[in-house]
């Protein structure tokens, strides 16, 4: 097919490129002019991340043909800053903070300028109207829509009433900790990578460069962890920048899981530089020797007796005096009031996301840079029996390593139509039979499992004090990552790696430490031979498909030594392929005595494994390496019991129930893949919980509120749910037909953050939630906004899942490979969230990107029972699942 020549205006300026005659405008604008605002992200128009302005309408450019653009103003957001609708909606952007990864930020961008342009003062709903074609899988739809109503403010030059974050005033220092010598602890972080080098970097005049092994997910951990070294170092926030995350470079930490950043790499991070801090101070005081005053430091220059003495951090730290070990931990500072850490600051990463730069693996370009395909079976774990001849275009290389089948090319273009003739050709044996989609707790009940006790504690007294027994079972589906992007990597071999030569990756993955050992193991290299560097991706719930799209490039940048390959999946390999979090089934039964406390409590829980990340149990564990064996991924495992990991995450409650026992029983089959999805076992045991202790609530004749209260001691729980129920107006809520009021609570694995929620539904056959309230405690905060942000996001992708989220799988394959047929909330289904930080001065820092899930699902399953009087225990509540209940009362 040849090719055709086509002049565009974009960006206010005539671009003349080459193109294949069937080419959309996003590959034209992608790959033939090198732009980055424009993302793929679905190939359907159905997501909006793909957006331009086409004659000042907003169109998505993934189905619109190039040629049909030819003689019309294509606008992306690289363009938006020339006009003022345009400027307007990216500074908006910008204050309000409205993005998390930022990937859908240009097509949101460009929807905004659109309707700015046509109406500068639009109400509420209007801006959510405008929206609704653009999908945010981050969950941040609230503060999208504030930013739009700010632009607008801005164009008409007219005050900005919009409610900002709830005040919050920033926790003291506590006290460091104390280890047997009396110093302060030293972090488990510091202690693994003990050189201080490792973690700062002076060489540069005027800048601090810190490294760390955490990743930058959108959470805004690298612009936390730049105010922890700021604040340490007394140094101005704009001096500090974060070095990226690569394998031959940064602390190795571990995977960027569990809401820890903060406090593994934050704590780690402070201790350093606090460390860092002394040693600096002591070589001033040695040059100062003669004249021994007062030392202090403002913004890297060290003060004498109030007055600079010409010495910074800078022409103090000769080479070498970083490249020590670290030595016993030193005591952070104890400012009277934090100058950097405790306040919000704007993160630094987003500029270039609001301004179309390039800022995801999707977006690098490395010399000679070829494309990459895999072709996946038509089913799990089917066998690749032949391949016919196929006839491939010019430059296309078919690879085939046993059931591994992919193609290299000069461009995406040309790689997807080699790809698309090379399936043609492929013959597969059967793969495993997946079960029943509409009978997963027949699947969960009776396929073979282990049981393990997670928690016991035995109260002789509790059977003869027992009044009446209440039971109850709930469920989940399997639920799908779903990041706006597929996932991306690139790659290049280096010649032979036992001739001096190594494999490069690039990949978003959440454990860039545990994926080069994977790869280095998988395919017998030596991991030094193997060097991982991150690039931020589209938002990331958990383990998704990061870490396979990195293999699939090394497996095909190894068939063209030299050349980088850069493998980018499509919409129905993210949505088909990716792990998935698994389907889980609770069951619960408690005693009541007389008086309406709990005597008793069981709990069951039957799960799939979370735990299947590259190197988990000594397992590769990544699809590209399952096909070159011929066997499938082993099954996830679950970690031990503890009640704080896998899906015993939150399975042990968190209320004074005295006698209790809580087993898990994993499945021991995985048909479909099951790895780590945001909370984990959380989601589905904190909505159990929640929903029973209602339940228990309403059978002993108690408000849901003071039956909770009267159910717990520790004080930072009792804090969060008097707040929540203080921001709702909870001992005041109407009583109206087809609303419902519910709260939630939980704190995040029995040992992290606290958060409590209240939700105010609208239902009948369909369920709406109208608003969300949060009370958060997350100890010590390091960026209030980004809590806010984090908790937020939480909230909002909770009630996707609660209210629409459901993989769809035949006996063979899944069936839900993109958004029509994999929904997520759009704007107009999004709820109001309200989110208050409840400080607590004296507790360490702990995350808040999990933590909102549970008591979320927890609070909108109480307000549906509240507005229909009638139960609904399986997730999620789409039509069909409430007219059953509704049926069944």
């Amino acid at each position: 097919m040849g090719e055709v020549q086509l002049e565009l205006t974009v960006d206010g300026a005539t671009r003349r490129v080459s193109a294949d005659p069937d080419a959309p405008l996003l590959d034209v604008l992608r790959q033939g002019l090198g732009l980055c605002g424009p993302r793929f992200g679905c190939g359907l128009g159905l997501c909006g991340a793909c957006m331009v302005l086409i004659d000042g309408q907003a169109r998505t450019s993934c189905d619109y043909p190039a040629q049909a653009a030819a003689g019309a103003q294509v606008t992306t957001a690289e363009g938006l800053g020339t006009e003022d609708a345009m400027h307007a909606v990216q500074q908006a952007f910008l204050d309000e903070q409205a993005a998390q990864c930022g990937y859908c930020t240009s097509g949101m961008l460009i929807a905004a300028a659109a309707l700015l342009s046509r109406n500068p003062d639009p109400t509420q709903a209007e801006v959510r109207e405008a929206l609704e074609p653009n999908l945010c899988r981050c969950g941040i739809h609230g503060r999208i829509v504030r930013a739009v109503l700010r632009a607008g403010a801005y164009l008409r030059d007219a005050p900005v009433l919009l409610a900002g974050p709830a005040p919050f005033t920033p926790a003291q220092p506590p006290p460091v900790a104390a280890g047997p010598d009396h110093a302060p602890a030293m972090p488990a972080s510091l202690t693994a990578n003990p050189q201080l080098a490792g973690w700062l970097d002076l060489s540069a005049e005027g800048v601090v460069t810190v490294s760390t092994g955490k990743v930058e997910l959108g959470q805004g951990i690298w612009t936390a962890l730049a105010q922890v070294a700021a604040e340490e170092l007394d140094v101005a926030l704009a001096r500090v920048q974060v070095a990226p995350v690569r394998t031959d470079a940064s602390p190795d930490e571990g995977a960027t899981t569990g809401s820890r950043s903060v406090e593994e790499s934050g704590r780690a991070l402070r201790q350093a530089c606090a460390q860092a801090r002394l040693l600096l101070l002591g070589a001033a005081a040695a040059k100062l020797a003669t004249d021994p005053g007062a030392l202090a430091v403002a913004d890297g220059q060290i003060l004498h007796r109030g007055t600079p003495t010409g010495l910074s951090y800078w022409s103090l730290a000769a080479p070498g005096l970083l490249a020590r070990d670290a030595g016993p931990a030193v005591p952070a500072k104890a400012a009277g009031r934090w100058s950097v850490s405790g306040r919000s600051a704007p993160r630094l990463d987003l500029p270039g996301k609001v301004t179309g730069q390039p800022s995801f693996i999707h977006d690098v370009v490395l010399a000679g840079m070829l494309s990459g395909r895999v072709i996946r079976p038509p089913g799990r774990a089917a066998a690749l029996t032949a391949l016919a001849h196929a006839e491939l275009p010019p430059g296309a290389v078919a690879v085939r390593d046993g059931s591994f089948l992919g193609v290299v090319a000069p461009g995406d273009r040309a790689a997807w139509r080699a790809a698309r003739t090379l399936a043609r050709a492929a013959s597969w044996a059967p793969g495993v039979p997946l079960p029943d989609e509409h009978d997963l707790k027949q699947f969960l009940l009776s396929s073979p499992s282990e049981a393990v006790t997670v928690d016991r504690a035995e109260d002789t007294s509790a059977a003869g004090r027992t009044a009446q027994w209440v039971s109850a079972e709930y469920s989940r589906p399997f639920i799908a990552h779903a990041s706006l992007a597929p996932s991306c990597g690139l790659a290049r071999w280096d010649a032979a790696p036992a001739g001096g030569g190594g494999v490069t990756v690039w990949t978003h993955s959440q454990g860039v430490f545990g994926l080069r050992d994977a790869i280095a193991s998988g395919l017998g290299l030596d991991a030094g031979r193997v060097t991982v560097h991150f690039v931020q991706g589209a938002g990331c719930y958990g383990h998704n498909g990061a870490d396979d799209a990195a293999l699939d490039a090394v497996l095909l940048a190894r068939a063209v030594p030299g050349r980088p390959v850069r493998v980018a999946w499509s919409r129905e390999d993210e949505m088909g392929w990716s792990p998935f979090g698994p389907a889980m089934l609770a069951r619960l039964s408690a005693g009541l005595d007389a008086e309406g406390r709990v005597t008793s409590w069981r709990q069951d829980v039957w799960s799939n494994g979370f735990l299947g990340r590259p190197g988990i149990a000594g397992e590769a564990r990544l699809l590209g390496l399952a096909s070159l064996a011929g066997q499938p991924i082993p099954p996830a495992v679950d970690g031990p019991p503890t009640g704080t990991i896998g899906s015993t995450r939150n399975a042990v409650p968190g209320y004074d129930v005295g006698d209790r026992e809580v087993v898990r029983h994993r499945l021991l089959t995985m048909p479909l893949r099951t790895s780590s999805l945001r909370s984990l076992g959380a989601f589905l045991n904190v909505f159990a919980i929640e929903s029973f202790m209602d339940e228990l609530a309403s059978a002993a004749g108690a408000d849901p509120v003071a039956f909770r209260l009267n159910h717990l001691s520790d004080p930072r729980a009792r804090r969060v749910v008097e707040a929540v129920a203080e921001s709702a107006d909870w001992a005041s809520r109407p009583d109206t037909d087809g609303t419902g009021y519910g709260v939630g609570y939980a704190r995040y694995k029995g040992v992290a953050g606290y958060c409590a929620a209240v939700a105010e539904v609208v239902a009948d056959t369909e369920v709406h939630v109208r608003r969300l309230w949060l009370a958060v405690d997350v100890g010590r905060v390091i960026n209030p906004d980004g809590v806010l942000s984090q908790a937020e996001g939480g909230a909002v992708q909770a009630t996707s899942w609660v209210l629409t989220e459901r993989v769809g799988f035949s006996r063979s394959q899944v069936t839900s490979l993109n958004w029509d047929t994999y929904p997520i909330l759009r704007f107009s289904e999004v709820p109001q969230v309200s989110v208050r930080l409840v400080g607590s001065a004296a507790d360490p820092e702990s995350g808040a990107g999990e933590l909102a899930q549970g008591p979320v699902a927890g609070a909108i399953g109480n307000a549906v029972a509240d507005a229909l009087g009638v139960r609904v225990r399986d997730l999620p509540f789409t039509h069909d699942q409430v007219a059953r209940a509704l049926t069944r009362r």
